[in-house]
């Protein structure tokens, strides 16, 4: 038998990506359901031979491991009920919508010792890992980023997410811009950000040591206008970040092979909830900016 899984959460994304890894991983077993909806999660159960719960405390009684695939404000207060039931960690991107709820959430994981992965797609690809290990300790200016998506068109999925249309694309794209930078240039120390048209959030990071980051996202832009574009740029001239190969449900796979490899002993992840926490702290430090009009420090992780 495998670490048994719960699953929270019943819509396209942990249908298709988490429910769908899991069933096929090898050491893994979905073996129950919880969702804000019974009939949906009655639904994604069957599909898959797991079981239905309607008291979410129930499921996390049953498993060792949780994925979680809601929108981040409900992740984040379950994810914490679920660590102090003891169970590990497998959660989707932003861990949550402000850093005080990821600190406590780190705090929580860490000092159970539970092992924790976050989900950023392309963090789980071969090649993106490749690039991060050779280009750290090079001299980098900095990094621009071009994550312009089309999500409100009809048939795409994730548009009719509400937390996507009140968040926009800093909160939804953002996690992936800073997932394939923060590894090379380090941690952010201030942010400044500024709107522009079609929902579009300009962003500058100033990074510990001293590498500026250009960011630009949008979930709304013109179809013709539609890009995913990172590139590191320093003394070695301009180098494209690999921004993932792999299709979501095989990288999700990977996810949950780290989850178990540090159940089994191994100590941290690179995409741990602790890295989470600090992309959290950057993407609310730009709210903060928007609404400021200033530059932004962004709070230290816990334990600094």
């Amino acid at each position: 038998m495998g670490v048994r899984f719960g699953l929270l959460g019943t819509g396209f994304w942990a249908n298709e990506t988490h429910a769908a890894a899991l069933d096929a991983h090898p050491d893994a077993e979905l073996v129950g359901v919880w969702g804000r909806d019974p009939a949906k999660a009655a639904a994604l159960a069957e599909r898959y031979g797991a079981q239905a719960h309607q008291d979410v405390d129930a499921l996390l009684k049953e498993v060792d491991a949780v994925a979680i695939a809601l929108p981040p404000d409900v992740q984040a207060e379950l994810a914490l009920r679920a660590a102090r039931a003891g169970c590990h960690l497998l959660l989707d991107k932003p861990v949550s919508l402000s850093t005080s709820m990821a600190d406590q959430l780190t705090v929580e994981a860490e000092s159970r010792e539970l092992a924790s992965v976050v989900f950023f797609t392309a963090r789980f690809s071969e090649e993106v890992e490749r690039f991060h290990s050779g280009a750290q300790g090079q001299d980098w200016h900095g990094a621009r980023a071009h994550l312009f998506a089309s999500i409100f068109e009809p048939g795409n999925p994730f548009g009719a997410s509400p937390w996507r249309r009140a968040k926009g694309g800093l909160w939804d794209l953002g996690p992936h811009a800073l997932a394939l930078t923060l590894p090379v240039l380090g941690q952010v120390q201030r942010v400044s950000a500024l709107a522009g048209p079609k929902e579009t959030v300009h962003l500058l990071t100033e990074h510990a040591g001293g590498a500026v980051g250009s960011f630009a996202l949008t979930v709304d832009a013109p179809t013709a206008a539609q890009t995913f574009e990172v590139v590191l740029h320093g003394e070695q001239g301009w180098r494209p970040v690999p921004t993932g190969s792999r299709d979501p449900v095989s990288a999700f796979g990977t996810a949950i092979d780290r989850l178990i490899a540090q159940i089994d002993g191994e100590k941290g992840d690179p995409c741990g909830v602790r890295f989470g926490r600090d992309v959290v702290a950057v993407l609310e430090a730009a709210e903060w900016s928007l609404s400021s009009g200033r530059t932004e420090r962004v709070a230290p992780a816990p334990g600094w």
